[in-house]
């Protein structure tokens, strides 16, 4: 499976911007996705999931970040809303292959088999 990420760009403080992660390839399998970031001088950290039945979200953008799915596109979505000058980094979107993972695993960058290439979103005045 190949993963495109993209729709970063620039926002202002308070603004919105969604973020969508195209598969394509053989998609068979590869039902749970995963959005991480990584912001200059940080370690990359996840940010949100989506399994087939469950969300979940890092506490840094729960109630500001929105994960949803269009299966007939192949493509996940992170909306992103009242953003902060924190939420600047690269955002990478990740698949999985096999079973949904839990609320203590999502994080792990193990977990994920393939990966996308990353788009900026840079959150300033």
């Amino acid at each position: 499976v190949q993963l495109q990420a993209y729709g970063g760009g620039l926002v202002r403080p308070g603004g919105s911007l969604r973020l969508s992660c195209t598969a394509s390839g053989f998609t068979s399998g590869y039902s749970t996705i995963a959005w991480f970031r990584q912001a200059p001088g940080k370690e990359r950290e996840g940010v949100s999931y989506i399994g087939d039945s469950r969300t979940f979200y890092a506490n840094s953008v729960k109630g500001r970040f929105t994960i949803s799915r269009d299966n007939a596109k192949n493509t996940v979505y992170l909306q992103m809303n009242s953003g902060k000058p924190d939420d600047t980094a690269v955002y990478y979107c990740a698949a999985r292959r096999g079973f949904n993972l839990i609320a203590s695993s999502w994080r792990q960058q193990e977990q994920y088999d393939a990966w996308g290439q990353g788009t900026l979103v840079t959150v300033s005045s």
